[in-house]
């Protein structure tokens, strides 16, 4: 059905030069808080550094154990993958709010936003259309959802990262 674009990107990287998936997912993470580092510090911190060195391993243990469903192509496929998209974009806005530290590719693309003045969902989609690109251009395998990822969960992590924000403002602003 498709992967989200960052996963393509490590896919390709995987095809074209060995390595793990999730070893390439913690490469990229680690080279993207490089950048975040010289445009704006603000979103690096060790949230950032846990999410990046973590999130690799959790995906090759994944892949590995290999116990994720294959797609079936019925109408229960294209729900589930919504309401991941859902609630992707959900978490994404609440743990980035939580002021804990957003992610290596969260924190990048706020930074992208912050620097430009673009909103989040914008700067999200900008650069995910790149990363997209760049992973397509590698040989990395593009479905019809990957554009669902690109398109639909940046204004769900917008609208989200907004309500948590100010959700957690009301409840600082109570004591």
């Amino acid at each position: 059905m498709g992967l989200h674009p960052w996963d393509v990107l490590n896919v390709a990287l995987f095809e074209h030069f060995g390595l793990s998936i999730g070893t390439w997912s913690i490469i990229v993470g680690l080279f993207l808080i490089s950048i975040s580092l010289l445009v704006r510090k603000k979103y690096v911190n060790i949230g950032k550094f846990l999410n990046a060195l973590l999130i690799g391993p959790i995906m090759d243990l994944f892949l590995w154990l290999d116990i994720l469903p294959d797609a079936s192509n019925t109408w229960t496929d294209y729900l589930l993958l919504f309401l991941g998209i859902l609630l992707i974009g959900l978490g994404g806005g609440l743990y980035v709010s939580g002021g804990v530290g957003a992610g290596p590719r969260d924190g990048f693309m706020l930074s992208i936003s912050e620097r430009t003045g673009l909103s989040v969902a914008k700067a999200r989609i900008m650069v995910e259309g790149i990363v997209l690109a760049i992973g397509f251009l590698l040989g990395g395998p593009v479905f019809w959802a990957t554009f669902i990822y690109t398109l639909i969960l940046s204004p769900i992590f917008q609208f989200s990262l907004k309500f948590f924000t100010r959700l957690r403002s009301k409840l600082e602003g109570g004591y």
